[in-house]
């Protein structure tokens, strides 16, 4: 496993594809998930990509320092870690909270990015009133006591249904996450507004939502993609929250054709 020092804590990462001249995309977990999430993708973006994946702070393997965070520190551990492995440039496919990372990194700090990729995210997610009362009863009752909950809004039935492997791994990942970072992460998603900001993205974007999806629905996703002039906006019709697992194989081909320009 690898560390890097980052913004004074320890963040764990993989890097996947053996091709040392190939281009670089970082990839960036939501709430309450880690790098596993990614496993659908990983074997296919690595065949044309150096693939850097990295568990959010207060996630998997990552420090989970006092919150409250902020989006800037989430915007500036990537940055710390791109340049820590000597990255100058990489393309950016974030999914709901690593999207909220993925509108920053782009309107921020435009000059360290080629392509970006939004997914099940939107410039502004909820309101006070879901996520003030969400981190306390992380912190007060952990996260066994909210993973039906969660789940519900990540995985449509069918999946659910049709792929108890998955939805028990998701599960798994979600009640072993640290209580108080996934609180402070939900505090960092709170006071995040970044919707003026999204219309200073220069760079490519694509922009995916889920039809079924009640955390982040797709009329955000659209709204998100109107707002960065030239962006793409696609919607699956078979997915909720996690697009990336439910329709794993639509997903891979499209982000790639996204990526690769064709």
């Amino acid at each position: 496993m690898a560390y890097a020092s980052i913004n004074s804590i320890k963040l764990h990462y993989r890097v996947d594809g053996v091709k040392p001249d190939a281009p670089w995309l970082v990839l960036s977990n939501s709430l309450g998930s880690d790098v596993g999430m990614w496993a659908p993708q990983v074997q296919a973006f690595a065949e044309h990509f150096r693939v850097l994946r990295y568990d959010t702070r207060g996630h998997g393997r990552s420090d989970a320092p006092q919150g409250p965070y902020t989006i800037e520190q989430l915007t500036g551990d990537v940055i710390g870690l791109m340049d820590h492995l000597g990255i100058a440039r990489a393309n950016f496919l974030g999914l709901s909270m690593g999207g909220l990372t993925g509108v920053s990194l782009g309107a921020r700090h435009a000059d360290r990015f080629e392509r970006i990729v939004l997914s099940n995210t939107a410039a502004k997610i909820g309101t006070p009133e879901i996520w003030l009362p969400r981190a306390a009863k992380a912190r007060e009752e952990g996260l066994a006591a909210m993973a039906d909950a969660v789940l519900a809004r990540w995985l449509t039935p069918q999946t659910v249904a049709n792929a108890p492997f998955a939805h028990a791994a998701l599960r798994d990942t979600l009640v072993h996450t640290d209580r108080e970072g996934y609180a402070a992460n939900c505090e960092a998603i709170n006071t995040a507004d970044l919707r003026e900001e999204a219309r200073t993205i220069k760079a490519p974007v694509l922009v995916i939502a889920g039809k079924h999806d009640m955390s982040t629905p797709p009329m955000l996703g659209a709204d998100l993609a109107a707002s960065i002039a030239g962006a793409k906006f696609i919607e699956f019709a078979d997915a909720s929250h996690l697009s990336n697992i439910e329709v794993a194989g639509q997903y891979t081909r499209t982000v790639l054709d996204f990526l690769l320009g064709s």
